[in-house]
């Protein structure tokens, strides 16, 4: 069963004064890419918050955001007079020669930099143990959603499958046509051209088997429905990570596709053959999301 790369999970928790707020969104990609959103108090675990999320979510784009709230306690926080003191002068001066009116100037000091700045904060260790594993959860809750999606993304990949191998089915009774039609067309011509020209019968016959041979797809159609059969089995398999490997046997499936496209020589194989490629393309499109 395949697990799809697009995921979500959230986690709302009491931690230390925090409300802490875990939310983990994935899309597909080709490699492991994480991007965080933390807070500056969690800025120092950011690489073990980017190792816990590649370990338990493999591949794929991902965005980790941590919120934290004050929950109902006062912060602490510092005002820095003297700092205050320099903005004030700095502010009156500018006033005085530009001949401005001194209104609002508290209001003004407190939203210059540095002026009113939080307590330095920093996290127990059991805190950000906690927060840890509330990580952990949310992962698992990533990879069931996955799992859910991947059913979804399976049914529509193996229904693709099957259709390939139903069209090239089909292509049987147009082949034996198409191939008795060829067979008189040379048969035909040949005589005509015997009758007008001394000819080594034996080299002719040689020729006929290679030109008739040249336009037989017995080969790719049994490699077609094999490799069709080989997909759906690794499609069932429980690994999760098995994507790439599906790709590449798609590559497979399409190159027998073509090749019975580019020998066929008939419009009702022809027909089968892109409509074939229309689910190739369909299996494609949704395999660009499974892990």
């Amino acid at each position: 069963m395949l697990q799809s790369m697009t995921g979500f999970g959230r986690a709302e928790f009491n931690v230390a004064n925090y409300i802490c707020c875990i939310e983990i969104r994935t899309l597909n990609g080709k490699q492991f890419e994480v991007n965080t959103k933390l807070p500056s108090i969690l800025k120092m675990y950011e690489i073990e918050v980017r190792n816990k999320t590649q370990q338990l979510l493999n591949r794929g784009s991902i965005d980790v955001t941590i919120f934290l709230k004050q929950n109902g306690s006062s912060k602490a926080v510092s005002v820095n007079i003297e700092l205050a003191k320099y903005y004030h002068n700095a502010i009156m001066q500018i006033a005085d020669e530009l001949s401005l009116e001194k209104k609002d100037i508290l209001s003004t000091l407190m939203s210059m930099p540095e002026i009113v700045s939080s307590s330095n904060e920093t996290f127990k260790e059991e805190d950000w143990l906690l927060i840890a594993q509330k990580l952990e959860d949310v992962c698992q809750i990533v990879n069931q959603y996955r799992t859910q999606e991947g059913v979804m993304l399976t049914k529509h990949i193996s229904g693709n499958i099957e259709k390939i191998k139903s069209l090239c089915i089909e292509v049987d009774p147009f082949e034996k046509n198409r191939t008795e039609r060829i067979r008189e067309k040379l048969i035909q011509s040949l005589n005509d051209f015997i009758q007008s020209a001394h000819v080594d019968k034996n080299r002719l016959e040689q020729e006929i088997i290679y030109y008739i041979e040249k336009f037989d797809i017995t080969e790719e159609k049994n490699r077609l429905l094999h490799h069709c059969d080989y997909f759906n089995e690794l499609l069932l398999e429980d690994h999760t990570t098995k994507g790439k490997k599906l790709g590449f046997l798609l590559q497979e499936i399409g190159r027998e596709i073509n090749t019975m496209g580019s020998k066929a020589n008939d419009i009702d194989i022809q027909k089968r053959v892109v409509m074939m490629k229309d689910e190739l393309e369909q299996a494609k499109e949704q395999l660009l999301n499974a892990l």
